[in-house]
């Protein structure tokens, strides 16, 4: 009897042992500093992975720029080098142009996995980026232009407006002359009058510092945030049900915490004017100028690296225009 009850118990640890080795862990990248507003889901979605993964999956946070160059994230996740990343379309569109085109969405992540556009979207991410596009992070957050310099109307002229890719053609096109800079440099070059202004989202600006020298904010709001989250297709493609099952509803409850930016906008911005940051408002018609430019202008640009997808992709993520 003792003999068999000895043989069940090591049978049992046995049986328990390749359970335990399936254990993964991922390592995990964000392009932004780490807890400032556009880094602190992704933080919030790894905890959770590695809360409801135990014996299943795991993610490393390795950090964020210090770890790596925000620009190198995309090239990281290609090569394997980083598995899992959070990162805007911004810093990899040289390598997925389409990806641009979140920007311009005027559909929600919940739409565009029902209308087909996600899935669209993450065949180019597995084909160009060797990449899984599993979500979209702070798409009812938008843009706005901040600036030390007076503005009335849809003309930047004279203006020197820190840029990243995102706004670059638009600012452009209505006549700034657009500077890029690390995001680590934008304070210094605002403290030197190097640019008079700059785009940024609704919220962020006091985690940078940027508020001190900063006087204006020009209303209305355009295109919206596209953080996205970005697996190695590779290494996607090596992960168990299971182990895809805890990443896939993490990804889905990251999406739904955007239900928390609305109160969080309207609280920054009531912060702003706290701060002397005034808001401009256009007229009617400069605004509508100002709207109607910035999505002709991105689309344009889209359309223009890819005559094949751009259109369709409008289509799909913009199909009141």
């Amino acid at each position: 009897m003792k003999s068999i009850v000895t043989s069940l118990a090591l049978a049992a640890t046995i049986a328990f042992q390749p359970l335990a080795a399936q254990e993964i862990t991922l390592r995990g990248l964000t392009a932004f500093a780490e807890g400032t507003f556009f880094s602190r889901n992704f933080e919030r979605f790894i905890e959770k992975v590695n809360a409801e993964g135990k014996g299943v999956i795991q993610i490393n946070f390795i950090g964020g720029p210090k770890a790596m160059p925000p620009m190198e994230a995309g090239n990281a996740i290609r090569s394997g080098l980083i598995d899992i990343a959070n990162v805007p379309s911004a810093f990899y569109v040289a390598q997925v142009p389409e990806a641009d085109a979140q920007k311009l969405a005027r559909v929600s992540p919940s739409e565009q996995r029902k209308n087909g556009a996600w899935d669209y979207i993450n065949r180019l991410h597995n084909e160009k980026l060797n990449a899984v596009y599993l979500a979209r992070q702070h798409s009812n957050i938008q843009f706005h232009l901040y600036s030390n310099k007076p503005i009335s109307k849809a003309d930047l002229t004279g203006l020197k407006l820190r840029v990243t890719p995102v706004y670059q053609a638009f600012f452009a096109a209505l006549g700034a002359t657009t500077v890029t800079t690390a995001p680590g440099e934008v304070f210094t070059a605002l403290e030197r009058g190097v640019v008079d202004g700059y785009g940024w989202p609704s919220v962020g600006i006091f985690d940078l510092g940027w508020h001190e020298r900063t006087r204006l904010r020009l209303d209305p709001p355009f295109y919206s945030v596209d953080v996205g989250l970005l697996v190695n297709l590779n290494r996607w493609r090596s992960l168990s049900p299971a182990q895809l099952k805890v990443l896939q509803d993490a990804a889905i409850w990251l999406e739904g915490l955007d239900r928390e930016n609305e109160p969080l906008i309207a609280k920054e911005l009531e912060r702003q004017a706290a701060a002397g940051i005034k808001t401009v408002r256009l007229d009617s018609a400069e605004e509508k100028r100002f709207i109607d430019r910035a999505y002709e202008v991105g689309w344009q640009s889209v359309i223009q690296r890819s005559p094949v997808h751009g259109p369709k992709l409008r289509e799909l993520l913009d199909p009141a225009r």
